[in-house]
């Protein structure tokens, strides 16, 4: 079994992750459960790949599931800004140097939240040809949506009252794990479990800098390849496309919503107007059975 921090436990976790050397040397987690069609999950901030689990087990059994804990990320390794540059770009560059060095060469389902659907599509964009099909999870592919603003609990995270909150006293991933579900609360075993391998001011340095790294004016990190992501969406317009969304997610809302559905109108699309932003948490019962079938479903 793979070490697991203190909070989660195998019964959370039952997994057996392995681990892929990317440049630098460093080590990313991942999990490489089952056999069958491949889907590729990738988590956002400040989550990890146990977002994933339940979805992970109901899938092993007909598909080869890969769920990547992003650098600095869950049980992968969490270097100093002097190691890894932590980036959007180094973030696409990792999911290539992973599925390039597995081997892939079918097409893949792409399973995205939060952060994870900003690298995914930047993956996809880059790669048509090697998506089969997109599953689309409370996130985002494109900048702020018409009528959107940035969040102030988000502003507040990029000042150095913001920082020192999120590496001081874990803040961010706390924080997300409190409201993140809406029709029924996290129960502390649960919240533990999210926030388990955040424990030390070094282990937070990633759920900052995504924070940081979100683009909101020409001249941030992102900007570019989101631009160049956003353009090129339109090549993934004929995939497709399974939307579950929790509509009480304060970031990831109707507006982000409504973009989706506007640049991709043959989606298929599940609201869930009670949940929030942890989908596969607040809504587990609905939407791991609607991914399934989705996956199942002839293209």
């Amino acid at each position: 079994m793979t070490y697991l921090p203190d909070g989660v436990t195998p019964e959370l976790y039952p997994f057996s992750g392995k681990f892929a050397t990317l440049r630098g040397g460093l080590k990313m987690h991942y999990l490489d459960e089952g056999s069958g069609p491949t889907v590729v999950m990738l988590h956002g901030n400040p989550s990890w790949s146990f977002y994933y689990r339940d979805l992970a087990l109901a899938l092993r059994g007909g598909c080869r599931v890969i769920v990547p804990d992003h650098i600095g990320c869950g049980l992968s390794d969490k270097p100093g800004d002097d190691r890894y540059e932590y980036t959007l770009e180094s973030r696409v560059e990792d999911i290539e140097a992973l599925l390039d060095g597995l081997g892939l060469k079918e097409k893949i389902t792409l399973v995205v939240h939060d952060w994870g659907g900003m690298i995914g599509t930047a993956y996809a964009a880059r790669h048509p040809e090697r998506i089969e099909k997109l599953v689309i999870l409370n996130t985002g592919a494109f900048f702020l949506p018409s009528g959107k603003t940035f969040p102030p609990a988000l502003r507040l995270c990029r000042t150095p009252l913001g920082a020192w909150l999120i590496r001081g006293f874990n803040a961010f991933a706390r924080g997300a794990a409190w409201i993140g579900c809406k029709r029924a609360r996290m129960s502390p075993r649960l919240r533990d479990a999210y926030t388990a391998p955040y424990n030390s001011w070094g282990n937070r340095i990633a759920t900052l800098r995504f924070v940081e790294d979100i683009p909101l004016a020409p001249g941030d990190k992102a900007y570019p390849l989101v631009l160049e992501t956003q353009e090129k969406l339109s090549a993934l317009s004929t995939l497709p496309m399974l939307i579950c969304w929790g509509l009480k997610d304060f970031v990831f809302d109707v507006h982000f919503l409504e973009e989706w559905k506007r640049r991709f109108p043959r989606a298929e699309t599940h609201v869930f107007p009670d949940c929030g932003h942890y989908i596969l948490e607040d809504a587990a019962a609905e939407v791991i059975p609607l991914v399934k079938e989705f996956i199942g479903r002839a293209a």
